[in-house]
């Protein structure tokens, strides 16, 4: 038995409007989506360092101060009640001293890392190793500008 065949080949001229409509769409959705603004924290670290850094092998904690020093712990704003507990919580989970890692922006001044700095050796902290975060030093590659 021979069934009758209904499917013709493409005889009119193949039309290219909505192809090109559903491109553009996708164009202004991706436009769109990278103005969106993005969570997180901008933050400019100190310049690079001369001198390279030592690497750290014992357990680390980190915090970090944006330029109107509020200080962030574990990714979240806290007060400096609650990273004072936090600290000496952490300091207490680990056998081994903690490193204090301070990430902070150029616009922090001395004397908020030095008040971090205590804060972090208070004796209920405990907290002897601090370590100031930098941005790498940049590597000349030759014949790279």
């Amino acid at each position: 038995m021979k069934f009758p065949r209904t499917a013709k080949i493409l005889t009119s001229r193949f039309d290219v409007a909505p192809f090109a409509s559903v491109f553009f769409a996708l164009l202004i959705f991706l436009l769109l989506a990278a103005l969106l603004p993005v969570s997180g924290l901008r933050m400019n670290l100190t310049p690079p360092s001369a001198a390279d850094l030592p690497g750290v092998n014992r357990p680390v904690v980190a915090i970090a101060v944006d330029s109107q020093n509020r200080l962030y712990y574990d990714n979240q704003l806290v007060s400096e009640a609650v990273l004072k507990t936090s600290l000496a919580a952490a300091a207490r989970s680990v056998h081994d001293p903690l490193t204090l890692i301070i990430h902070a922006d150029k616009a922090v001044t001395y004397d908020e890392l030095a008040h971090l700095a205590l804060i972090a050796r208070a004796p209920d902290i405990g907290i002897s190793n601090l370590l100031l975060a930098t941005l790498p030093r940049l590597v000349n590659v030759p014949g790279q500008p």
